[in-house]
């Protein structure tokens, strides 16, 4: 297990609590006491950490390296029952951006999400998680087949942005990410979204509008990173906390001025401590949003879609 900076008290009462059933292990001493009073205090430290975390601590976590990325979500979800597509029929396979078909609890979804790699050979294979333009194009053509068949979207979302690369911008970033956003503000089934980890500029909004728009507990949603808005505006990346606190980024925040639907509770400390629950937790929120949605016509979802994006903001005229 890895810890991050605000995690090492946890960390150092791990190692007691080790070195204390080690202690237990080769001698004929009796630690239970000493090894229970180390579990509590470190459930009570536990408890105290991650009940008062940062904005900026909360992105931390967002990008933990042992956090669940999209296919080891879709793997749980399905029960392995997920049949992936390939390509955007125009230019090539976008291995940044996954997608295919797969059943949560019999219900057929066309399940479509950016994809990080879990080491450093599958980052570089994946990009980061940042997706070209055919990775946008090729999640518009799965959520076009999905809406000709009638089977509903889910989209998970982790990434720190549409890739910024000159290539990128000659095959048309700016235009795919655009022709997605109004191709899902208009798609005829149902389109579920949850932020699992990053959600970071055009590169989230790109696959992220729906009906029912989801974050899980310990992630973030935002126009641009703590880092590159404290770059722009203190030039450094020394304010990086300070820019999270003003940029409203969190669950919680984004809760608040309405801007998404619902948050997923995580296990203590984060999806990566107790996975099994982190994905039972995501797929009761998917079928709740699913089962408030599917018997809506198509005249009223893609109204009420409409009406609920019109709403967002203020403004004055």
């Amino acid at each position: 297990m890895e810890y991050l900076d605000f995690e090492l008290p946890i960390k150092e009462l791990e190692e007691q609590l080790e070195k204390c059933q080690l202690i237990g292990q080769e001698s004929n001493v009796d630690v239970t006491d000493a090894c229970k009073k180390i579990v509590d205090k470190m459930e009570e430290t536990k408890k105290e950490i991650y009940g008062n975390l940062t904005a900026w601590q909360r992105v931390q976590l967002s990008r933990h390296p042992n956090r669940p990325y999209t296919l080891e979500h879709i793997t749980n979800l399905t029960d392995g029952n997920f049949l992936e597509l390939f390509g955007d029929r125009n230019f090539k396979d976008d291995k940044a951006m996954v997608g295919g078909l797969g059943k949560i609890d019999n219900q057929s979804f066309m399940i479509i999400g950016q994809q990080k790699g879990i080491n450093t050979k599958m980052r570089q294979l994946r990009n980061f998680g940042m997706a070209n333009p055919e990775g946008y194009r090729k999640a518009l053509r799965l959520m076009k087949m999905a809406e000709k068949f009638n089977v509903p979207v889910l989209t998970l979302i982790d990434t720190p942005g549409a890739f910024p690369g000159i290539e990128a911008e000659e095959r048309g970033q700016g235009e795919a990410i655009a022709r997605n956003i109004l191709e899902m503000v208009r798609l005829k089934v149902p389109i579920i979204c949850v932020i699992i980890g990053e959600g970071a500029s055009g590169g989230a909004l790109g696959i992220g509008v729906g009906d029912k728009v989801l974050m899980m507990e310990n992630t973030w949603y935002s126009v641009i990173s703590p880092e590159s808005c404290s770059s722009i505006l203190w030039k450094s990346w020394e304010y990086k906390e300070k820019a999270a606190d003003a940029l409203k980024l969190t669950s919680k925040d984004m809760l608040a001025q309405n801007l998404v639907d619902g948050v997923i509770p995580e296990p203590l400390g984060g999806a990566h401590y107790d996975k099994e629950t982190a994905f039972k937790n995501v797929k009761e929120y998917v079928m709740k949003g699913f089962n408030e949605l599917k018997d809506l016509s198509t005249t009223d979802l893609v109204a009420q879609r409409m009406d609920k994006y019109s709403k967002m903001g203020h403004f004055n005229e």
